[in-house]
C-alpha cells in the first residue's frame, strides 16, 4: 500500500465504474491520487510513474494544477513512484481492482532543503570535467550526437545568486561527431564556417530561481556571427571538493536551438521530401566550476 497517504489508493469493483464521459472495460480499474505537501497544498507538475511487478512502465505523466492524476489500468498489483523538484521522492505499492479499497489516495511529499549555493567570487569552468554536447535529427528519424572538445569559461557568483553572470567561449573547429568527413562538412561554410567565425560564445547575467535546485539561465548566444536570446533549463547539483581540496560546484543544463535562427540554413532534401537534417538541435551541458581565489 502507499506510504504516507490519506484515504484509499485505488478504485475498483465487480461492476466497472461509470461517469458522464468514461466507461471502464470490465477488467480495468481506476488509479486515482492527489499529491500534497506537508501543509496540504497540491504539488503541481509532480512526475508520476506506474510500473508492474517486474518493472515495466505502464503509464506516466504529471499531476494537474490540483495535484491530482488518474489512470485507467488493468486490474492487478503495481508500483507507484512520484517525484517533484524540492521534495523527497515517494515509492509505494498499490492494488488496482480490489473492491475493499475504493476511493482516492493522497500522497504527502516531504520537502527537502535545496543544495548549498557556491560562495561569492570568481569560478572557472573545468573543461576536463565538463562537456558540451548536442543532438540533431538525421533523415527524419535517426539521431546524431556530437560535442565540442575545446571550450573555456567563467562564472561570477554574486552575493545574491540572481545577480551572477557567466561567459563561455567554444572553439567552433573543435566540433566532433566521430566521423571526420561529417565534421569537416560541419566546419565548412555550409554550417559553422569556422574559418570565418572561429568561436561560439554565450553570455548571461540573468539567473532566475524556479524551485529547489532548478534555475533558468537566460542570455545571448553568438553562433555563426548571429546573436540570439537563449534560455538554459538548469539543474544545480550542489557543492563538492576536488582531489586537491579545491571547492567545486556542478550543474546540468539543456536548451533547444533552431538552426535557421543563426543562418545555418544548409539543407538537402531526400526522397519523399524528407530533410536530411532536422531544423532543431538539442544541447546538453554537464558543467563543473572551480573556485579561484
Amino acid at each position: 500500500m502507499f506510504g504516507r497517504r490519506r484515504g484509499m489508493e485505488t478504485a475498483g469493483s465487480s461492476s466497472p465504474p461509470k461517469s458522464a464521459t468514461l466507461t471502464l472495460p470490465p477488467t480495468a480499474g481506476l488509479l486515482s491520487c492527489r499529491v500534497l505537501d506537508t501543509v496540504h497544498r497540491p504539488v503541481r507538475q509532480a512526475a508520476f510513474e506506474v510500473t508492474d511487478p517486474i518493472g515495466r512502465r505502464i503509464v506516466s505523466g504529471e499531476t494537474d494544477p490540483y495535484g491530482g492524476f488518474t489512470a485507467t489500468v488493468p486490474e492487478g498489483e503495481y508500483r507507484l513512484s512520484v517525484t517533484a523538484e524540492g521534495y523527497a521522492p515517494f515509492h509505494g505499492a498499490t492494488l488496482v481492482g480490489d473492491p475493499a479499497q475504493p476511493g482516492t489516495g493522497e500522497i504527502v511529499l516531504d520537502a527537502v532543503e535545496p543544495p548549498l549555493l557556491p560562495q561569492p567570487g570568481h569560478w572557472e569552468l573545468d573543461p576536463s570535467h565538463s562537456s558540451i554536447a548536442f543532438t540533431a535529427r538525421h533523415i527524419g528519424f535517426a539521431r546524431i550526437g556530437g560535442r565540442f572538445n575545446t571550450f573555456a569559461g567563467g562564472v561570477r557568483i554574486a552575493d545574491r545568486m540572481e545577480d551572477s553572470s557567466m561567459h563561455v567561449i567554444i572553439d567552433a573547429a573543435s566540433i566532433d561527431t566521430g566521423v571526420r568527413l561529417r565534421d569537416d562538412h560541419l566546419r565548412s561554410g555550409d554550417f559553422l564556417d569556422a574559418a570565418r567565425y572561429p568561436t561560439v560564445e554565450f553570455y548571461s547575467d540573468r539567473f532566475i530561481h524556479r524551485s529547489g535546485g532548478r534555475w533558468t539561465v537566460a542570455g545571448a548566444l553568438t553562433l555563426h556571427g548571429v546573436s540570439r536570446s537563449v534560455t538554459l533549463d538548469t539543474q544545480y547539483l550542489g557543492l563538492g571538493t576536488g582531489l586537491e581540496g579545491e571547492p567545486r560546484a556542478a550543474c546540468r543544463a539543456t536548451a533547444e536551438l533552431h538552426r535557421e535562427d543563426f543562418s545555418l540554413t544548409w539543407q538537402s532534401v531526400l526522397a519523399h521530401g524528407i530533410a536530411a537534417i532536422g531544423s532543431s538541435v538539442e544541447v546538453a551541458l554537464d558543467v563543473q566550476i572551480v573556485h579561484k581565489a
